[in-house]
This record gives C-alpha cells, structure tokens and sequence, in this order.
C-alpha cells in the first residue's frame, strides 16, 4: 500500500508518473490492487460479501473489462456500501433500477468527501476501468478516515550486528564440526581410542623432536590385502554429501535462467505460428464485419416494408374483428327468433289437432300467413344485410389488394 493516493482532479495519475512514462498502461492495475487492500482493511470480507452473497473479488477485477452487466452492478453494490460506511444513508442498487440515477446519486456523495470530478457520468456506465476504480477510491478513503485509520510509515526490521569472528551457520555448506561429530558417532569406543584427537596433538608437539625420532627404520607389517579390505570398509563413510536447498538464491537464479532459456527456444518456434493465426483471426474479423455491413445495408428496405405490412394487417385484423362480433350478434338474433318460431309452430299444430271449430282455425290460418309474410319480411331484410356485407366484405378486399399492389410497386 502507498501513503499517498491519487490526486482527486486527475483519476489514476500518480505524482512519480509523467507523461511518456511506460508505467501508466499498468498503473491501472496498481490502483486496482491499492482499492482491494482499502477494502481488506474495511472488512468488507464480512461485512459485503457475505451480508450480499456475493463472490470475492481479484486484485484486478475493475482493472479489465469481462462482464459489463456483472461489474455495474458490484460497482454500484459495492460504492453504495462504502457510502454507508462514511455515515451517509444510500439504497442498495437493484438490477432493475435506472442507471443514469444510480451514477448521479454515487457522484453526488463523491462531491461531498471533496473530491471534484472531471469527467463525464456514462464514463461510469461499463462498470470498470480507471475512472471506476477512481471513484471507489476516493470512497474508500472517506470510509477510512470516518474510522479513525491513519496511513503510518513502513517499519523495516533493523539487522542484528554481529562479530567478525562469528561465523553464520548455512545449511549448504560443509561444516568441519559437523563432519566430526558425525564421524565420532558412527566409530564404536575401540575405534575411538584410535583416532587421532587435537589434545594428543598438542602433547606430542610438546615433546621434543628428537625424542620422536626413531631409533631405526619403521617397516610395516600391514597386509595390502586387509590394508585394501579396511579401505573398502571405510571408504563409504569418508564421502561427504552437501544437500542443496531449493530455497538457495543460486538454486533459483539457475532454474530462472534455465526456464528462460526453454522459454527463448520455444518461443523462436511459435512466434511465426502466432504471428500467422493472428492475421488469419484479423481476416476472418474483417470478412465478418463487411459481410455483416453487406447484409444491413441490403435488407434495410425490405425490413421497412415488413414493418409497415405488419403494421397494417394488425389494422386490418382489427377491422375485421369488429365486423365479425356484429354479425356474431345478429345471428345469435336469428337463431332466437328460429327457435321462438318453431315453437309457436308447434303449438299452433297442436292446437288444430285439438280443435275441431273452424274459426280459430280460419284465425290460425290467418295468424299463420301473417306470420309468413313477417318470416318473408324477415328474410328481405336478411338479406339485404348480408349483401351489405358482403360488399364492405369485398370493398376492404380491394382497398387491402389495392395496398398491396402499391407497396410491391414501391
């Protein structure tokens, strides 16, 4: 973490930065990882993800753009709880809601931490990159300073002095006295009463040189072939084996340079392969894009015309469907008056079979030829309803056909 953030006028431009400097292209991921160690110390571990249910986030998340619809909402989720945390009240952003407000209500309470803003609001719309992580920044900061957090100076451990006789013991490296030790413990007493020790050697310094010397010639009586079987004995506990560490810097600094050799070799063999796919995969995205601008450009009429076709069948279905619940309605008439008919004709055949007087009968008679010039009346002027609508029938029939001609002629 650094003391000291960005500056609150020019999102992600740091004060050891210029102009030309090759740093800036990564400085996004930098402020991205400062942003999620603020968080840390926040506690936003306990008190975000776990109270939301929500995934943990990486250490460049708002750096690079992957889920436009995901990173809005953890953008605004996650400013709206930092605004909460600075003691300010603000609502939880729903899927649902407008964006354009939830930008506004969000830079209005970066405004009130003092921190002015540059930069246009749909900046803010894809959810990430730099003026994102500005605007969680400059929220973070609030929330740590409503609780009390103070930004301290690194404090590096001091080296213990040691003395020019003191020798530091390293596990890869051979010690004499380890080596001693080891062989001491591995000869049994007899064989110990044999070697050679440094206090003996002390003494026999002490003693006189030509009291050492021998009165004759020493000739010795060793066998070479138990002289050779001793050596065989011994000579597997005289080799010294050193163990490499593999956390020796030596160790690392051999395996780097050997992976970037592996890495400088393979790289030779694909560099024209990647260099051929990538300019068949920006080919193939050109062809696409000009087949996609061919195809637009060609259907634009037909797609007009489609349009204005499915906007006048609705009209006319429309149209029809009125027409069709009034003759709905007068043929349910008919058939009630049908019925009311037959019955009155079967109460009428009733009656003259029971009655023998010919009065009612001539009366019937009468009633009965009223009836059917009524019935006559009736089906003249069904009749004419039905020619009537029969031609506004054929009348939307022309007028659709005269429609459709001229729309095939434009």
């Amino acid at each position: 973490m650094r003391k000291e953030d960005s500056s609150p006028g020019d999102p992600l431009v740091g004060s050891d930065e210029t102009a030309g400097s090759p740093g800036l292209a990564f400085l996004i991921f930098s402020s991205n990882e400062e942003l999620l160690d603020k968080l840390k110390i926040l506690n936003y571990d306990v008190e975000f993800i776990r109270d939301l249910k929500m995934k943990s986030l990486n250490r460049y998340y708002f750096a690079v753009q992957t889920n436009t619809g995901e990173q809005f909402f953890l953008f605004t989720s996650l400013a709206a709880w930092l605004i909460r945390k600075t003691g300010r009240s603000f609502e939880q952003p729903q899927e649902y809601d407008d964006p354009n407000s939830t930008i506004a209500g969000i830079l209005d309470n970066v405004r009130k931490t003092g921190t002015t803003v540059s930069f246009p609001p749909s900046k803010l719309k894809q959810g990430c990159g730099e003026h994102a992580i500005f605007v969680l920044n400059c929220l973070a900061d609030a929330a740590l300073k409503v609780t009390n957090f103070m930004w301290q100076k690194p404090e590096y451990p001091k080296d213990e002095e040691q003395d020019e006789d003191e020798v530091v013991e390293d596990e890869a490296e051979l010690i004499l006295e380890k080596v001693e030790e080891e062989m001491a413990a591995e000869y049994s007493d007899e064989e110990e009463e044999i070697l050679l020790r440094v206090e003996d050697l002390h003494n026999f310094g002490s003693q006189s040189v030509e009291a050492q010397k021998p009165d004759e010639i020493m000739i010795s009586t060793t066998d070479s072939e138990n002289w050779k079987l001793e050596l065989e004995r011994v000579l597997p506990q005289l080799k010294v084996t050193v163990k490499t560490d593999s956390r020796d810097w030596r160790t690392r600094l051999e395996q780097m340079q050997q992976h970037r050799a592996g890495i400088e070799e393979s790289l030779v063999t694909t560099q024209s392969q990647l260099d051929k796919l990538h300019t068949d995969i920006v080919q193939t995205l050109e062809k696409v894009g000009s087949r996609e601008k061919y195809l637009n450009s060609r259907l634009e009429t037909y797609l007009g015309q489609y349009r204005t076709l499915q906007d006048e069948l609705a009209r006319l279905s429309e149209q029809y469907r009125e027409v069709s619940g009034g003759v709905t309605e007068r043929s349910r008439t008919l058939a009630q008056i049908t019925e009311e008919l037959e019955a009155v004709k079967q109460d009428m055949e009733e009656r003259g079979s029971n009655m023998n007087d010919r009065t009612p009968l001539m009366n019937i008679k009468k009633a009965i030829a009223k009836i059917k010039l009524e019935i006559m009346d009736m089906n003249v002027h069904i009749g004419i309803v039905e020619h009537t609508l029969l031609q506004a029938r054929l009348r939307d029939k022309n007028l659709l056909q005269q429609d459709m001609n001229a729309s095939i002629v434009v």
